[in-house]
């Protein structure tokens, strides 16, 4: 499949990106081999591979829960720019 000069431009606009005119040939090649990649990827058989299919296996690396000692709150606050009783006090983001 081709890709344009006007895809490579719409594209760009979706993206927010500003290119230069020899960015958008290379993005405009780039994206050409990789959709040719894709198709090449299309032909593949996957009907015996499971939709979540590993490479390797996974299992759970979860630590254990344990019970240790935390900061109090005054050491918590201690270098904190602006509080409120026992609280981080921020500049409000709504009006």
């Amino acid at each position: 499949m081709a890709i344009t000069r006007e895809d490579v431009d719409h594209i760009a606009f979706l993206a927010r990106l500003g290119l230069t005119e020899a960015e958008r040939e290379r993005l405009r090649t780039e994206l050409g081999q990789i959709l040719a990649y894709m198709q090449v990827l299309q032909r593949l058989d996957t009907s015996a591979i499971p939709p979540t299919a590993q490479v390797i296996p996974l299992q759970n690396v979860m630590r254990p829960d344990e019970v240790c000692p935390s900061l109090s709150v005054a050491e918590v606050l201690a270098n904190a720019p602006a509080r409120e009783e026992a609280y981080f006090r921020v500049a409000p983001v709504l009006e």
